[in-house]
């Protein structure tokens, strides 16, 4: 008989203290300044270069509008832009929105990123971008793709949508490409319920990003690009401000969670767990594990048996981006990596106050599968 639990998802928001929200909402309901660049908004973006030690932050109302902001900014609305085939969908969502032709590209096997010698091998007189993802807030291969982004004259924007407070050597993983996207969804490290930012180098990129995030206004009687509406509200900025004090110790618990796991299903056969807790400027956004051939059943039977016991994992990222059906007319082959990823991951619950006990469930079902 299965012993009833509460359910387990694979991730649960973080909220800050509601007394550090109610002078936040007092500024709002007392300027009667709800949106359009307001007070909270310009605030909380300097906290935010501050905090991420970057030179300039535009928020957006999510990330998937953020991405096809940082595209358009371009000023090119043809051609191809290649991203990883193993991603979730608004990536390649933003770039087909925004009018660009998809190149799917595999995937390195280990850190599950953008294969810069794939990449390399899919560039054509066509190819106007390249569009990887930090996956899991795994660094890319950075360095490898400026080299090729340099040398063949195409931008490189980095969706790095699950990498607030993940950094590398010389800090934080947004700094890196042309721009870079980060997501504040409420499934992130660091949320505003709703909302991202876009990363740029220089204050006039800036200014075209906030242009186009209002519609491509410049004031009361000019407007001089093809915008749209993606302006965060007062409303999530003061939300963004009041969670960011916590965001820290946030990330210093789902370092505890993930090494955990780490510490209990490291040496189990046919399981690989993706992202080391030991690996220095992680943020522990996630912890996926590949499920391979060694493990006594396949990852789908095991996804089941942990929904049997109330433990919603998830498969992220399946299917694959290339079988879905809007993407049917891409047809970029040799994949393979990124199909085997498919097809094995599974992100376990990861939050920064999942219980030990809740955890010890998790651990049990996939250190004893057949018990």
């Amino acid at each position: 008989m299965i012993v009833p639990h509460d359910p387990l998802y694979v991730t649960r928001p973080t909220l800050p203290p509601r007394d550090d929200i109610e002078d936040l909402l007092k500024e709002i309901w007392d300027s009667r300044f709800l949106t359009n660049r307001g007070p909270l908004l310009q605030r909380f973006e300097t906290e935010l270069e501050r905090y991420l030690d970057v030179p300039h932050v535009s928020l957006v109302a999510n990330a998937t509008l953020g991405c096809m902001v940082a595209l358009r900014s371009l000023g090119i609305d043809q051609g191809e832009v290649i991203t990883p085939a193993f991603s979730f969908v608004a990536t390649a969502h933003a770039a087909r929105w925004v009018g660009f032709n998809l190149v799917f590209a595999d995937i390195d096997p280990v850190t599950l990123n953008l294969d810069p010698k794939d990449v390399e091998r899919r560039i054509t007189p066509r190819t106007r971008a390249i569009f990887p993802v930090h996956c899991y807030a795994n660094p890319c291969d950075v360095e490898a793709l400026a080299e090729i982004g340099a040398r063949h004259n195409i931008p490189v924007i980095y969706d790095g949508a699950h990498c607030f407070g993940a950094v590398d050597e010389g800090g934080s993983l947004l700094r890196h490409g042309d721009l870079s996207v980060v997501s504040f969804h409420a499934t992130k490290v660091f949320s505003t319920f709703e909302g991202g930012a876009i990363i740029s180098h220089d204050a006039k990129t800036k200014q075209l990003i906030d242009r186009l995030c209002n519609y491509g206004i410049v004031d009361e009687t000019q407007i001089e690009a093809l915008g749209l509406n993606a302006k965060m509200s007062e409303l999530h900025a003061a939300l963004g401000l009041a969670q960011l004090p916590y965001v820290a110790s946030d990330i210093e618990k789902r370092a505890g969670v993930s090494q955990r796991y780490w510490d209990q299903m490291s040496g189990i056969p046919g399981v690989t767990c993706v992202c080391p807790p030991n690996r220095a400027g992680l943020n522990y956004y996630s912890f996926p594990i590949l499920v391979g051939q060694q493990y006594p059943m396949s990852r789908d039977i095991l996804y089941q048996k942990l929904q049997d016991v109330g433990v919603h994992a998830r498969k992220y990222f399946y299917p694959l981006l290339a079988d879905l059906p809007m993407y049917s007319d891409v047809s970029p082959g040799g994949l393979d990596n990124a199909r085997r990823a498919s097809e094995q991951v599974l992100c376990l619950p990861l939050y920064p106050d999942l219980a030990s006990t809740d955890q010890d469930r998790i651990i049990a079902c996939i250190c004893d599968p057949c018990g």
